[in-house]
């Protein structure tokens, strides 16, 4: 090989080795797994794995298949438990995202109604399919709705009560609200964290804190940390009673903190089950 054919050499095979060494720098290094089990998973009825990257568990224990977190398992046991023929039902669900709980239901509802609320959009109206609407002024009929679902959206509202005595309007005798909210101050009282105050801005009695948002880049503002005490405050704004549902259950990755399950029932046909959830 002649000096010039190795000088080559030479370069090519150290310019590789530096353009690895490059690639092996810039790929992202992920969290090591912190819980990984097999299981079942009742949001999209397959034997899967779960697993997290991070030990908050109500937001990053993961189905392999569907993507969703326990939390949302929680609340599709709690649906097929009690509420078996929901496929069958009109079901509102207010600000879904596109996986786990929310594309089964959009999927296998046969009337399923998504909606958000978006800026600049009349109520009522229709944005690509989904539907604006505010929970504090429902455009929906008296009795019109078999089951609101609501996944984390209740500690984002400035006028809960409304939101509440909104919800009871619109369900039809019999019907439920079914949903999740961190209950972070569990015995302790709910405490407002943000409100609109005289001016009609929002006033901060907290440091803000914001959780993702479907529709805005900005997040979501919590302003409610809510206790036990959610039950009450459902009853005093529209006098329905609440069941307060708690499940920790490894084989369907029902697993983490602040899994509540709140079923706010409108009196009328009987639920087709209640014995207590195994």
């Amino acid at each position: 090989m002649s000096l010039v054919a190795k000088i080559k050499e030479k370069y090519w095979t150290l310019h590789s080795s530096q353009k690895n060494r490059s690639r092996r720098r810039a790929a992202p290094q992920l969290p090591p797994i912190v819980l990984q089990a097999s299981g079942y998973c009742p949001v999209c009825s397959t034997n899967v794995q779960f697993s997290a990257r991070d030990a908050w568990l109500r937001e990053n224990y993961q189905c392999s298949n569907c993507g969703s977190v326990p939390r949302e398992r929680a609340l599709f046991v709690t649906l097929e438990k009690y509420f078996a023929d929901w496929r069958r039902s009109t079901i509102h669900e207010s600000s879904p995202v596109n996986r786990g709980a929310s594309k089964r239901l959009a999927e296998d509802s046969r009337h399923y109604i998504s909606s958000q609320l978006f800026p600049n959009v009349a109520l009522g109206e229709m944005v690509d399919g989904v539907r604006c609407e505010n929970l504090e002024r429902l455009t929906f009929a008296d009795d019109s709705i078999d089951l609101h679902i609501t996944q984390d959206v209740l500690e984002h509202v400035l006028h809960p009560s409304l939101a509440f005595r909104e919800i009871a309007r619109t369900l039809k005798p019999g019907g439920a609200h079914i949903f999740t909210v961190p209950i972070p101050n569990e015995s302790k009282p709910s405490k407002v964290r943000a409100r609109i105050d005289e001016r009609g801005e929002i006033l901060h009695l907290a440091e803000p804190v914001y959780h993702g948002n479907p529709v805005s880049e900005k997040g979501a503002l919590v302003t409610v940390d809510w206790g036990f005490d959610i039950c009450q405050h459902i009853f005093a704004a529209c006098g329905l009673f609440t069941h307060l549902i708690c499940i920790d259950d490894e084989t369907r990755g029902i697993k983490g903190e602040l899994l509540h399950v709140l079923v706010t029932l409108k009196p009328g046909a009987a639920v087709a089950d209640t014995d207590p959830i195994p």
